[in-house]
């Protein structure tokens, strides 16, 4: 824990180090700050974005958007993906198909997306959740078939029945594996959801970035930016969170 702290420390004190450079460069024209932005335009920029609401709203259809993504995509996956351990031979074939899903770029599907749901919310939550499907149902079917052999065979020397063998062993075996695949995939889903604001529509971090970025409105990129960091860190402590908690609840069983 002390290491922990102590880690977090030194990175702030790097950052702050760096925040401070970089504004003081920027009034001393060592840098172009219209080309770079400042963090006292970032600052400006968050005030104003704040003040008239747009921020605080582009934000909140952004995690919207990510959340709806990441449970849908990361849900459905890890749920095919452990379903597959009945089915040993089917499960190579879909495993390859998952493989060839996720080497597709996604930024490609986007427009096709976009037609066939439109310019809303809809359209970037299925791009969410595409991006986080195949990563979530390859590590689901590896952890299916990761589980300790010793176990496996007292269950079958006991014939327990595949579906006993599948509550009781394979799904509580998983759950450091489904929380690894959430944290894994709460960047994959955020970036479907930038990407289908970048493509088209009326609101969203994404499409706040793309709108400053034709105006070279550089201090609004790079605060869009930060909040996609910031949104993308706390998403992931809260799964942590979570997978303490449960974790600790499963042991303490």
């Amino acid at each position: 824990m002390k290491k922990n702290n102590g880690a977090t420390m030194i990175v702030a004190t790097i950052l702050v180090t760096l925040i401070i450079l970089w504004q003081m460069a920027a009034q001393a024209n060592v840098i172009n700050g219209q080309l770079l932005g400042s963090p006292l335009g970032i600052y400006r920029s968050a005030l104003i974005g704040f003040t008239k609401g747009q921020l605080l709203y582009d934000t909140w259809v952004t995690l919207v958007e990510t959340l709806l993504g990441l449970v849908l995509g990361s849900g459905l996956g890890i749920v095919l993906g452990l379903m597959l351990w009945f089915y040993p031979r089917t499960s190579d074939i879909v495993e390859q198909f998952s493989i060839l899903l996720n080497s597709i770029p996604k930024i490609a599907l986007g427009p096709l997306i976009i037609i066939w749901f439109g310019s809303g919310m809809t359209s970037k939550i299925w791009l969410a959740g595409i991006s986080t499907f195949a990563v979530a149902m390859i590590s689901a079917c590896a952890a299916a078939q990761e589980v300790d052999k010793d176990l496996l065979n007292l269950f079958k020397s006991f014939k327990a029945p595949r579906a006993m063998v599948f509550k009781k062993l394979i799904v509580p075996a998983s759950v450091p594996w489904i929380f690894s695949i959430f944290r894994i995939n709460i960047g994959f889903a955020l970036i479907g959801a930038v990407v289908g604001e970048f493509i088209a529509s009326e609101s969203g971090l994404g499409h706040a970035v793309f709108v400053a970025g034709s105006l070279f409105d550089l201090n609004s990129v790079w605060l869009g930016v930060i909040i996609l960091t910031l949104m993308a860190a706390v998403l992931t402590w809260v799964v942590q969170l979570i997978e303490e908690r449960v974790v600790s609840w499963k042991v303490a069983q």
